[in-house]
């Protein structure tokens, strides 16, 4: 990773900003004000490459309750062993991807993000620091890929779609790439990380 790229990510993380939701881009939705969320955290890591940054992805398994098929960030909901969100994110992401500890350098949390699904989610932004062997868990990962993370923070590369949802219509941010269609809560943490950094590469 180049030093302009991991100073970018640096300087997102250091800077204060709001949180964001699925419901971002339908304020005619109207949460109930005493809903209860469940508190998450996914890995948002970035690895360096000869062809510059890229951002580790997840297609998750076709037959989970929750966002089947999705493009997603490896993480889950937190445990009560969990010292915190950060060891969360780590447990998540050597448990779905086997990504050690070791090989990962926390830069910091970025806004939480809910979900429609009920779960507070922080992003742990972080710097995988060298190389290890990918290994889907096959209870929770169809497939382990890297996009450009210059692709997925540039601000020009999204779309906003939408589909019925619950018997509404429902916009939502996509970033597609090559054969991943990368949309909802991805897309949208995504999009807050484009909009402070702009490309990086």
């Amino acid at each position: 990773m180049t030093s302009d790229a991991i100073d970018q990510l640096r300087r997102a993380v250091a800077v204060p900003w709001q949180g964001s939701s699925d419901f971002d881009l339908n304020p005619g939705i109207v949460l109930p004000q005493n809903r209860v969320l469940r508190p998450a955290a996914v890995l948002v890591g970035v690895s360096r490459t000869p062809d510059g940054p890229r951002l580790v992805l997840t297609k998750r398994a076709s037959h989970l309750r929750n966002h089947p098929g999705q493009i997603a960030f490896p993480g889950g909901r937190q445990d009560k062993g969990d010292a915190d969100l950060v060891a969360t994110a780590l447990r998540e992401a050597e448990e779905e991807i086997g990504l050690p500890a070791d090989a990962v350098e926390v830069l910091g949390a970025l806004p939480a993000h809910e979900t429609v699904t009920g779960f507070m989610v922080t992003p742990i932004l972080a710097e995988i620091t060298r190389e290890f062997t990918p290994r889907p868990d096959p209870g929770e990962v169809a497939e382990i890929f890297a996009a450009p993370l210059a692709h997925v923070t540039d601000p020009a590369r999204f779309r906003v779609e939408r589909r019925i949802w619950r018997g509404t219509w429902r916009n939502y941010y996509i970033v597609p790439w090559g054969p991943y269609y990368i949309w909802g809560a991805t897309a949208r943490i995504l999009r807050g990380l484009a909009e402070r950094t702009g490309p990086c590469r």
